[in-house]
């Protein structure tokens, strides 16, 4: 039987499909097959000889040392698009609380109590302190174009904003997504230059990482107001500061606080609440459980950030899974120990990642301990693994 270990809270309905499949599951289980994990840090953990996989309730897997695994052919897997609603939702709500000083006018508000019958001539002073421009007509940048990006770009476009979209890496099923009106930049220059607002949705890495620098402020419109719902380390806050200082942006949205940036007026610190919403946890939950049951049970890898997509439907034959690094004549070797051993392939799917392939192969036979023990000798191979007929599941 499979164990899985929880790390953080995690939903019941994403716990009850691994119960529901035989998997033993909790935050004190001993040597677990699998992780589930929300936010926890995975970096300064010991893995056990055990672990084939890794599932992070969420799209972002800072947390997690991917490298690591990867060494250890241990299957990381994300959720991207599982909390995209809950993530646009508070973009919509950050764009209108940038720009209508909501947030400070209620301040002003409650800090009238006890006024009396004073009060209602004191809002009518007082209110213009508070008045801000309309998004509708409005330019919005929207910086990455993955399902959060793409939602928000709908979601902007319908509220009768200008969308320009940037993404040098967008998918077919983005681009299937989004709507005709917006706009696409072909680099970042045009997308700074008439943009009103801009929203990042990109992820984080050596590419990303402060993207929106000291250069890049100096290419915005004055006054422009800045969303950050993706991840903090996107905007180096320093150069934010001086960029607010000097008139270039007029309003900072951030999910991701800190002591600099909640000191100041004009940021408007969300307590990282971009996924929090009972639907996005839950939605987290289910997609992070069926991707490892499925990983546990017939092999299948989808949505892994450390190894390729490769599905094959649940068979009652006896199934191998099987990691390499991506060089000449692996699949060669091993179906020459297959022959070998008088297994008929009955199907076999191989794909590749980067460096890291991986194959599924369906044969007619239980294949004999030794002729495991032969593939896992070959040079290059990661990971050798039987799943039995009697594990499958649907």
């Amino acid at each position: 039987m499979f164990s899985v270990r929880t790390y953080n809270k995690i939903a019941e309905s994403g716990l009850e499909i691994l119960r529901t499949a035989g998997i033993e599951v909790g935050p004190d289980v001993e040597d677990p097959d699998g992780i589930l994990v929300r936010s926890a840090s995975l970096h300064e953990m010991e893995f056990g000889s055990k672990l084939k996989g890794i599932a992070r309730a969420g799209a972002g897997y800072n947390n997690v040392p991917v490298e690591r695994c990867s060494e250890s052919s241990v299957v990381v897997f994300n959720t991207p698009g599982a909390n995209a609603n809950s993530v646009k939702e508070l973009v919509i709500a950050g764009l209108l609380l940038s720009s209508r000083g909501i947030i400070q006018g209620v301040t002003w508000a409650r800090s009238l109590a006890g006024k009396g019958g004073e009060l209602p001539a004191l809002v009518e002073k007082g209110k213009s302190s508070f008045a801000g421009p309309e998004i509708a007509g409005k330019a919005l940048g929207v910086v990455g174009l993955g399902a959060v990006g793409v939602m928000v770009c709908n979601a902007a476009e319908a509220l009768g904003m200008c969308v320009i979209g940037y993404d040098p890496f967008l998918s077919l099923e983005s681009a299937w997504g989004l709507s005709r009106s917006v706009l696409r930049a072909e680099s970042l220059e045009p997308l700074y230059a008439k943009s009103d607002y801009i929203s990042l949705h990109a992820p984080l890495n050596d590419d990303t990482r402060d993207m929106l620098n000291a250069d890049a402020f100096s290419r915005m419109k004055q006054g422009v107001r800045v969303l950050n719902l993706a991840r903090g380390g996107l905007v180096d806050d320093k150069a934010l500061l001086a960029a607010i200082e000097n008139g270039t942006v007029e309003s900072y949205v951030t999910d991701f606080p800190t002591d600099e940036l909640v000191a100041n007026e004009k940021v408007i610190p969300v307590p990282h609440l971009g996924a929090s919403t009972p639907e996005a946890e839950e939605n987290c939950a289910v997609m992070a459980a069926q991707q490892l049951r499925d990983y546990l049970f017939a092999g299948n890898i989808v949505n892994s950030v450390n190894f390729p997509n490769c599905q094959m439907a649940p068979s009652q034959n006896e199934r191998l899974v099987i990691a390499n690094r991506n060089i000449p004549k692996m699949v060669g070797q091993i179906t020459a120990i297959l022959a070998d051993e008088n297994c008929n392939i009955l199907d076999l799917l191989n794909r590749h990642k980067g460096e890291i392939a991986y194959n599924i192969i369906d044969v007619d036979r239980r294949v004999s301990p030794a002729a495991l023990d032969r593939m896992r000798s070959i040079n290059g191979i990661l990971m050798v693994r039987e799943v039995r007929a009697s594990q499958s599941t649907d």
